[in-house]
């Protein structure tokens, strides 16, 4: 396939192209446009165009575009599932559900345009304030620029693109050069569902050389990123007065109490799919655990067994559940790291070897807090589970790090759950659940280096708004 840019409501032809390979077999997916910085100017003059006839829908309007465009998603989720396999190298039963999450965000972002309310404000509580009425509103920003990863191709884009259109604003999108397919078949999905032209552009290329163009832009009010703690640091110091929401890493942390001693191959079973789904290459990724000392070994033995078990191979088959990484630099990076907890006196229990573009879903257990695999982001199919001698030296460990974004706590302790959950230093803490867990309505978001803002659609809706307040005097 060849695809252009998207643009005022279709695709047109671009002046380059860059080819997209699929990180498996290595062949040729496509061709795609490969974005200048005047045809990122382009897409913003064209986004602020149409801004003039999407701050005038109605939120009736609003809802009726993405709830049609979740339905037509629906009918075309085959089509899309085998796009996201193909460019990002996810197993395509994975695929399936994030094109099943994505119907869900639209809908999720149409029901939110009907309940963008304010409040009403007492502003005789204040001395000289009587007879006076006051309420506030959200009122729409202008011209959104997202830039987007290659994990998520289709739902996170989504993520961006809902709420914005939910807010009444527009929207300028350069997908992860790696997954610039799912997103143009987004925009074509939201055009065939009444959007109105030039609403949403799609403008794949260099991400460093149009995230400039997004950042000197004057027309560009918010820009909302997903990617690394070290880029978006670097946007958000270049980004002046603009709204800026920054989704970046994580090494998520989980601990599993001695009070789970009946439940231990249940609680391993969502550990080993926290862990490798997607090989890893999830931000909520669970990737350090750390286990009481009384369940330890039964813990990691029930772990080692159902990783072993996992099934290795081209993402296109509905079999796999593990298959290769996005790229090998991503693989030897990994592999690396390993290596480096090795020889620093890490035990592996699975894995640990590349396999095809890929690399074994890998176990390590005794592993230093300074090592890079624990203190860094994985991003890809390696665990760490550690022994712990209590509650609180797992809290201390938990906490020790530069990230946090989602934690999990498996215990049934209740008083213990919520003292944990207080003090774990993260956006969300999930009691007995896996730090991977996410829904789409949910608030999702990170302290730390793990990022700025929150998403879920009505909070990200409420970051893409200004609050306007409006005084009545009546008397």
């Amino acid at each position: 396939m060849k695809k252009g840019l998207f643009l005022s409501g279709e695709e047109k032809a671009a002046a380059n192209y860059y080819s997209v390979f699929n990180p498996h077999t290595e062949g040729l997916i496509g061709e795609a446009a490969d974005g200048t910085p005047s045809e990122m100017s382009e897409a913003i003059e064209k986004a602020d165009e149409a801004y003039k006839k999407m701050k005038t829908l109605t939120s009736n309007e609003k809802a009726g575009i993405l709830s049609r465009a979740a339905t037509i998603l629906r009918d075309r989720k085959e089509e899309a599932a085998r796009i996201i396999s193909q460019e990002a190298c996810k197993p395509v039963t994975a695929a399936r559900t994030e094109v099943q999450r994505t119907v869900q965000t639209l809908q999720f972002s149409g029901e939110e345009t009907k309940r963008m309310n304010g409040e009403y404000l007492q502003l005789d509580a204040a001395e000289g304030g009587e007879g006076r009425d006051a309420y506030t509103l959200h009122e729409s920003i202008g011209v959104v620029g997202a830039i987007t990863p290659f994990n998520f191709p289709l739902n996170l884009v989504t993520h961006k693109v809902g709420p914005a259109i939910a807010a009444g604003n527009t929207i300028v999108v350069k997908p992860a050069e790696q997954t610039p397919f799912s997103s143009l078949l987004l925009a074509e999905i939201l055009s065939e569902a009444g959007l109105h032209p030039g609403a949403i552009a799609i403008v794949p290329g260099d991400g460093k050389t149009l995230g400039e163009v997004m950042l000197k832009d004057e027309r560009i009010k918010k820009i909302s990123f997903t990617g690394s703690p070290e880029v978006g640091k670097l946007l958000k110091a270049e980004a002046g007065l603009k709204k800026m929401t920054l989704e970046l890493g994580s090494n998520s942390p989980m601990y599993v109490d001695q009070s789970c001693r009946g439940e231990v191959s249940e609680v391993a079973e969502k550990s080993v799919k926290g862990a490798f789904a997607y090989n890893g290459q999830v931000c909520l990724s669970t990737q350090r655990i750390y286990v009481h000392e009384e369940i330890f070994d039964d813990f990691i033995q029930e772990c080692s067994e159902k990783t072993a078990r996992l099934q290795f191979g081209d993402p296109l088959e509905e079999s796999t559940e593990v298959s290769s990484l996005i790229n090998k630099k991503s693989q030897q990076r990994l592999y690396e790291w390993i290596k480096e907890a090795k020889a620093e006196g890490a035990e592996v229990l699975a894995g640990g070897e590349k396999v095809g573009n890929g690399l074994e879903p890998t176990i390590l257990s005794n592993v230093s807090s300074t090592s890079s695999i624990s203190c860094k982001e994985a991003f890809g199919p390696v665990v760490i589970i550690n022994k712990v001698k209590s509650s609180e030296e797992a809290l201390e460990q938990m906490n020790n790090s530069r990230f946090g974004l989602n934690a999990g706590v498996f215990t049934n302790d209740l008083k213990q759950a919520v003292d944990m959950a207080h003090r774990i230093e993260a956006g969300q803490v999930l009691i007995n659940d896996v730090p991977t867990l996410r829904f789409d309505h949910m608030p999702y978001g990170g302290v730390k280096d793990s990022g700025y803002g929150r998403e879920g659609v009505k909070y990200a809706i409420e970051e893409m708004t200004e609050l306007k307040m409006i005084s009545i005097k009546y008397r």
